[in-house]
């Protein structure tokens, strides 16, 4: 999984979530950046040493006016978009890079 994720991504990739195709284009209007993050890169978690992807969301600052750092578990971070759950979702993974 880990090769995966370094074939994939590195780290100032900016990627979207699949959920941003279910915004309207007045919720991306008033929050362009919505569901937009930027990989930081793999840590380890310190009890269980699991990889742990850490990236930051482009849209949701702390009050220091710092983009807020989250944490997912790589396999989730990598997974697919449940399908049945969201049938008109078109995006294939629940992260993608948004290619320049």
């Amino acid at each position: 999984m880990n090769d995966y994720f370094y074939d994939y991504f590195k780290p100032g990739d900016i990627v979207k979530h699949f959920k941003r195709e279910m915004q309207t284009a007045g919720d991306l209007k008033k929050i362009p950046n919505l569901y937009l993050y930027e990989i930081v890169g793999l840590a380890t978690h310190s009890e269980t040493r699991d990889p742990l992807v850490i990236y930051k969301a482009l849209y949701d600052k702390d009050q220091r006016g710092n983009y807020k750092l989250y944490a997912r578990p790589l396999e989730m971070f990598c997974s697919t978009v449940d399908h049945a759950k969201y049938p008109d979702v078109k995006q294939k993974y629940r992260f993608e890079k948004i290619e320049e």
